[in-house]
C-alpha cells in the first residue's frame, strides 16, 4: 500500500530526505537518528558479545590497494575515484574487507591469535546508476554492519556456527521468526583457481548443514572471490529482502599478503569470512518500516513515550517525569502544545508513538502517571514506570502490556 511506502512514512514521522542534487546520499533528521543509533548499538553490543573487536578504517585510499585487491578490475566502474598526479590516484572505498586485512597485516600473527574477528560501521560508496536507486533501499552512500573473520580453515565451520546463532537471535527480535537461505556459487569471472572454489563451496555447505541450514542452490551469484551464503527476510505484505550474507574467501587474504605463524613454526595463509547481519543500515530501516506499517516495536521507536500534562499546572511533574525517562536511557517527548490533551492524544498517535503517558491533577498529587498503548491504560507509580518502560525496552519487548 502506497502509505506503507517507506519514503512516505518517513516525511510522516520526519526520519530522513534526500536531495535531488545529492543522488542516493541520506540526509538523517533526529528522530531518524535515533533509530539508526538505536539498531546500531542493538547489533554493536552482540558483536561484542561474540568476540569482535570493532575498529575503524579511512575512506580513502589508494587505487593501487583495490587493483591488489581485484575489486578495481571488478567494480571500478562503480567507484568514485579521487585523481591524482602521477597516476597515484584514490578511491572512496565500496567495502572494508581490503582495509580489515591491513589491520591483520600491521602485526606479526601467530595460529594462536587465530580467529581475529574485526567488525566496523564501514561507511561505502558505489556510483549506482541514477535508475536504479530507491529511498533507502538503494543509494550510493551507506553503512554497512562489516565483519571480518580471519581464521584458519579448520575454524570455519565453527565460525559459521557462531554467525548463523547470532542472525537468528537478530531476526527473531526485529520480529522476523523465518528466513530463507541461498548459497550462491562461483560466478563466471571469479578470481581464485578451480580447486580453490571447490574447496571453499564444499566447506561452506557443509557448515551451513551444520548449522542446521538447508541452503538453495544458485550457481553463478557468489561474489567474485567467493561463494556465499544469503539471507533472506520475509516481511508482513509477503515481499522477500535479502539482507545478511557470509562470504568464505581463500583469495583475498593472499593477494594482499595476509599470513600468520602455524603451529609448526611455518608461514601459512588464512582463510577469511565476510559477513553482515543487517547489509545495508539504511536498508534494514526502510525494511522495518514497511514491514510495521510505520509502527516500530517499542524498543525501536524513535519517540518511544509521549509526556503530557494535562494542563499547565501539571508542567513542571511532566518535565521531571521527562528527565527521568531520558535518565533511564529512553527516548521521551513533552507534548505540552496549548492545545487540548485529547488533540494532543491525536497527535501522538499520527507520529505513531507507541505510549502515551498522561499526568493530570490526581496522577501530579498521588505520584502516579497514566500510561496508554494499543492494549490499554493504567496508572501506576511513577518509578515503577520508568523502571518497566526501561526494562521493556532494554529486552527488546515490543509493547508495553
Amino acid at each position: 500500500m502506497e502509505q506503507d511506502d517507506h519514503r512516505i512514512l518517513a516525511r510522516r514521522l520526519d526520519l530522513f530526505h534526500l536531495e535531488e542534487d545529492a543522488p542516493g546520499m541520506v540526509y538523517w533528521h533526529p528522530a531518524g537518528w535515533r533509530l539508526y543509533r538505536q539498531l546500531e548499538e542493538f547489533i554493536r553490543s552482540l558483536m561484542r558479545q561474540s568476540g569482535y573487536e570493532e575498529v575503524q578504517s579511512p575512506q580513502l585510499l589508494p587505487r593501487s590497494l583495490w587493483e591488489r585487491s581485484g575489486h578495481w578490475q571488478k567494480f571500478g566502474d562503480n567507484m568514485f575515484v579521487v585523481p591524482r598526479e602521477n597516476g597515484r590516484d584514490m578511491a572512496l572505498k565500496p567495502m572494508s574487507c581490503p582495509c580489515h586485512l591491513q589491520i591483520f597485516n600491521a602485526g606479526l600473527r601467530s595460529w594462536r591469535d587465530l580467529p581475529m574477528r574485526l567488525s566496523e560501521f564501514g561507511a561505502c560508496h558505489r556510483d549506482e546508476p541514477s535508475g536504479s536507486m530507491h529511498g533507502l533501499m538503494r543509494t550510493r552512500g551507506f553503512v554497512q554492519d562489516d565483519a571480518h573473520v580471519i581464521c584458519m580453515p579448520e575454524q570455519v565451520e565453527a565460525e559459521v556456527a557462531r554467525f548463523v546463532a547470532m542472525l537468528s537471535s537478530v531476526y527473531a527480535r526485529l520480529g522476523f521468526d523465518d528466513f530463507g537461505v541461498a548459497l550462491s556459487l562461483r560466478p563466471e569471472r571469479r578470481a581464485g583457481s578451480d580447486a580453490d572454489w571447490d574447496r571453499s563451496e564444499a566447506q561452506l555447505l557443509t557448515a551451513a548443514r551444520a548449522a542446521g541450514l538447508a541452503p538453495v542452490l544458485q550457481p553463478g551469484e557468489g561474489a567474485f572471490y567467493g561463494p556465499k551464503l544469503e539471507f533472506s527476510l520475509r516481511d508482513r505484505q509477503g515481499r522477500s529482502w535479502q539482507c545478511g550474507t557470509i562470504q568464505l574467501d581463500f583469495v583475498l587474504p593472499a593477494r594482499l599478503d595476509a599470513s600468520y605463524i602455524d603451529a609448526g613454526g611455518n608461514r601459512a595463509v588464512p582463510v577469511m569470512l565476510h559477513h553482515a547481519v543487517f547489509g545495508s543500515m539504511g536498508r534494514l530501516i526502510g525494511i522495518l518500516l514497511e514491514h510495521y506499517h510505520g509502527r516500530l516495536p517499542f524498543w525501536l521507536a524513535p519517540v518511544q513515550v509521549a509526556v503530557m500534562p494535562v494542563a499547565e499546572q501539571q508542567h513542571d511533574v511532566a518535565r521531571d517525569f521527562l528527565r527521568r525517562l531520558v535518565a533511564a536511557g529512553l527516548r521521551p517527548e513533552l507534548f505540552d502544545q496549548a492545545e487540548t490533551l485529547s488533540r494532543r492524544i491525536v497527535d501522538s498517535h499520527d507520529l505513531l508513538v507507541p505510549v502515551v503517558a498522561v499526568l493530570g491533577k490526581r496522577e501530579a498529587q498521588d505520584g502516579f502517571v497514566t500510561l496508554r498503548s494499543k492494549h490499554g491504560q493504567w496508572a501506576i507509580d511513577r518509578d515503577e514506570a520508568v523502571a518497566r518502560l526501561s526494562r521493556i525496552s532494554a529486552e527488546h519487548g515490543i509493547e508495553l502490556r
